[in-house]
């Protein structure tokens, strides 16, 4: 890949919504450093947590490297899913006992902002560059799982042979 082809792709790096989600990451890491690794429950929760918030950047660079709507707004549910599941984790932590729980405040404040952000991000998708979702979850709005693909009426006769072969 030449320097030109590298110019191209989008860097997801360069996003506010990744270097937010980036920012969650290492908070999320900062405080679960604190559990105590006898604490088996604990353990599983951060694990969990370390999980989700790890979503917050690779779901939007697979989704940057994807030109499909239905692709993109797939990593998008992915991400609110894991959003939702870290700011739910609150309640975990303090229910198993976890000494500094109210430190998970600033990640609470920190994925709404990065909800904010990622509102926008999804906006910007391109609703013209879609396949059809057959399963009905992830086209653009007004196309159904049971239209017709307008790549239908395109003929397509096969590839022809080299004529030089």
């Amino acid at each position: 890949m030449n320097s030109d082809d590298e110019d191209d792709i989008m860097q997801p790096e360069r996003l506010p919504i990744y270097r937010k989600g980036k920012e969650i990451f290492d908070m999320v890491s900062k405080i679960t450093a604190l559990i105590p690794e006898n604490d088996e429950y604990l353990m599983d929760i951060k694990a969990c947590m370390l999980c989700d918030a790890a979503q917050l950047t690779v779901k939007v660079a697979g989704a940057e490297a994807a030109e499909l709507y239905d692709l993109k707004m797939e990593n998008a549910a992915i991400i609110r899913k894991a959003a939702r599941d870290l700011m739910v984790q609150q309640h975990s932590l303090d229910m198993f006992g976890f000494e500094y729980v109210e430190y998970y405040q600033i990640v609470r404040d920190l994925i709404d902002e990065y909800r904010l952000l990622f509102i926008d991000w999804v906006a910007g998708f391109d609703k013209w560059d879609y396949i059809i979702d057959r399963w009905g979850l992830f086209n653009p709005p007004g196309i159904g799982p049971f239209d017709k693909d307008p790549d239908d009426n395109i003929p397509f006769h096969g590839f022809e042979e080299d004529p030089e072969e």
